[in-house]
């Protein structure tokens, strides 16, 4: 990796899957002192956040910080409410689906946006793409910009002429060019995860979306997936 220059840092939102993990190594290609911003937000794929420390850990991330948010009191969605996660392909694909977390990334940006201003960043990654992904609005361009409007309309530093970028350099990357794009940057994808609804010890389930669409992307990209899925490959 290369080191960090003399410019801002960036704040990486890290999730401890795929994307994010290829998000901060880009960051880190870019020369930015990267510091990793991920959450517990009451998801029941928790063991995400182990991930990824490990994954900012690996790519000299200049600091970790995992902020506690209460998204399960609001509910609404397969990841933090008691609603089954369906199996991949079996909703209508013009639907948003169960999974979708509501106003998520719109929450986490925003926090993201006031750690900007503590560390003096002027910039923030995040891993959204809108090719290969389960149809979540909050992965769009569109918002991503009507976002950066409103940071430079509600902060200080956006008010002060420091306006906020918010980088979203897989937006329009398909999954395996992602992963192959990761591998070129050393990223250590065993150290990563994707599923929505592991088991207990934290094995992929398969079967999912995130699952389906992570086990597509090796497969496309070439490259062996090193994922521990609790149920065999389809064949």
């Amino acid at each position: 990796m290369n080191h960090p220059s003399a410019k801002p840092p960036a704040i990486v939102l890290l999730s401890g899957g795929l994307d994010s993990a290829t998000c901060l190594a880009i960051a880190r290609r870019d020369g930015y002192a990267a510091h990793a911003l991920a959450f517990d937000y009451g998801q029941r794929h928790r063991v995400e956040l182990a991930c990824a420390k490990r994954v900012a850990d690996h790519l000299g991330a200049a600091s970790f910080r995992t902020v506690v948010l209460g998204l399960r009191e609001i509910g609404g969605s397969a990841l933090t409410a008691d609603i089954a996660v369906p199996d991949a392909g079996s909703s209508s694909p013009s639907a948003i689906p169960v999974t979708y977390v509501p106003a998520r990334n719109l929450t986490f940006l925003s926090i993201a946006a006031g750690l900007a201003e503590v560390v003096g960043a002027q910039a923030v990654y995040i891993g959204v793409n809108a090719v290969d992904y389960s149809g979540y609005p909050d992965c769009r361009r569109p918002f991503i910009d009507a976002f950066e409007h409103a940071a430079a309309l509600g902060t200080k530093s956006g008010v002060e002429g420091q306006r906020l970028k918010v980088l979203t350099p897989l937006v329009s990357l398909a999954k395996a060019d992602i992963i192959r794009l990761g591998v070129e940057l050393g990223v250590d994808f065993a150290l990563t995860t994707s599923c929505y609804n592991p088991t207990p010890a934290g094995l992929s389930c398969g079967h999912c979306d995130s699952c389906d669409l992570r086990r597509r992307g090796f497969a496309q990209a070439n490259v062996p997936d090193p994922t521990h899925y609790a149920t065999r490959d389809p064949a």
